[in-house]
């Protein structure tokens, strides 16, 4: 009998595991700060955070636009 080629489970999806929520660093950040969302604009910690980490860090779009910062795109 000849030897079969190939991956055997080609064309046959992925076992589906649970989904395991991650936690961002912006997240990280504002609990380390204890904020809520309500004073996250007013809050100069993490607007300092924001402008060292726009370019690298997950921060929510309408934060940035609050705070007037612009963003470089790399697409």
């Amino acid at each position: 009998m000849a030897k079969r080629r190939g991956n055997p489970n080609w064309g046959k999806p992925e076992p589906i595991g649970p989904v395991v929520p991650t936690v961002t660093s912006f997240e990280q950040v504002v609990k380390e700060y204890k904020l809520t969302p309500d004073q996250y604009v007013r809050s100069t910690r993490l607007r300092e955070w924001a402008r060292r980490n726009r370019n690298s860090k997950y921060i929510p779009e309408a934060l940035l636009e609050a705070w007037g910062f612009e963003i470089e795109s790399t697409l």
